[in-house]
């Protein structure tokens, strides 16, 4: 099967500068992929230089006029930028020239244009935003991180079976286990809305473990965890800062005086190992659940290896057939749905 991502080359804080460069590194670690960089032909050319040549069909420019800015508003990109990077990426998609789109651009442009363009799956209401977390004993698919800021209980339980079919794709698992994020795991806690998407889980089908809470995440007690995106969000953006903090504190530590800076020296192999388990780069690619298509987000700040993560993370979803898998099961949720209505009304 021939795979081709759609790159939107102008994306993000860095734009060419990163995208172009990253492109090129994949290509060379994946011999049978073809990409389409979309963009501005002039500044993706010079930062390509004679690069091009030696992949043949393989990498390919698309013309773009217009660029989504870092800042611009999801309704004025989706009206107004009608040319932009971001809209003619995904458009390949659509038209099946490629099979994903990737871009470090504007998270709330990159949703509304992926949503219009792209439409939603059968049985999906909302998108979602997943990302692979590290934890002490693997990874976890948390979900949603930010694409909706309330969710209701029937919202939740497709965001665990999103969460589920990614699981399956990223991590390797046959039936993941799935925990609904609370403010604990008794019964009696959680909002109304909690309680009750709990009970939907439970019906579901999936591996459902329960409530989980926040530190959950990390102790990887289960391989998905499900929750709104205001709750998500906060979570990951916790998380970043606390590594940060953590790396900060190691540095200084280490550097205080000339004997912690021996110490350094003798501790390097430890830390060096520390710093690749926990480096950002590493889990970038937050994938936009719940399209027609696709599509995965780097951060805005990626450079050219966490860009390359996220490229990465495009491929596995195209791989091993997330969209069709999640599609098959919402199709299966249908069917169980409409004959337990029939039985009710048979019963009545």
């Amino acid at each position: 099967m021939k795979i081709t991502i759609a790159v939107d080359a102008m994306g993000g804080d860095h734009g060419c500068r990163v995208t172009v460069p990253a492109v090129l590194a994949f290509l060379e670690q994946h011999p049978s992929i073809h990409i389409i960089l979309v963009g501005q032909p002039e500044a993706i050319a010079q930062t390509l230089g004679n690069s091009a040549r030696k992949y043949g069909d393989r990498l390919a420019i698309l013309s773009a006029t217009e660029v989504v800015g870092m800042d611009e508003s999801p309704q004025s990109a989706l009206k107004n930028k009608k040319q932009s990077s971001m809209r003619i990426a995904i458009n390949q998609v659509k038209d099946g020239a490629a099979q994903a789109c990737v871009s470090a651009g504007n998270t709330g442009a990159l949703m509304a244009t992926g949503r219009f363009v792209l439409k939603m799956l059968p049985g999906i209401e909302r998108p979602a935003i997943a990302k692979v977390m590290p934890n002490i004993i693997g990874h976890s698919v948390v979900l949603d991180l930010g694409a909706n800021i309330d969710s209701e209980a029937s919202h939740l339980l497709q965001f665990a079976v999103m969460g589920s079919m990614l699981a399956s794709a990223l991590l390797h698992k046959d039936n993941p286990t799935v925990g609904l994020l609370n403010v604990g795991t008794e019964d009696i806690k959680g909002t109304p809305v909690i309680k009750e998407a709990s009970e939907l889980l439970k019906a579901s089908g999936l591996n459902y473990f329960g409530y989980v809470e926040g530190n959950d995440i990390y102790k990887g007690t289960t391989d998905v965890v499900v929750c709104d995106g205001f709750t998500g969000n906060v979570a990951l953006k916790t998380s970043e800062g606390l590594a940060s903090m953590v790396n900060t504190f190691l540095r200084g530590a280490f550097t205080k005086n000339l004997f912690t800076k021996m110490i350094a020296v003798l501790a390097y192999p430890v830390l060096s190992d520390f710093k690749k388990s926990v480096d950002h780069r590493r889990y970038n690619g937050a994938s936009l659940l719940g399209l027609r298509g696709t599509v995965v987000k780097s951060h805005g700040s990626a450079d050219e290896i966490a860009f390359g993560f996220a490229l990465q993370q495009a491929l596995l979803e195209v791989e091993n057939r997330v969209i069709p898998k999640t599609a098959e099961k919402m199709s299966e949720f249908q069917q169980k749905q409409e004959s337990a209505s029939d039985s009710v009304q048979e019963a009545i």
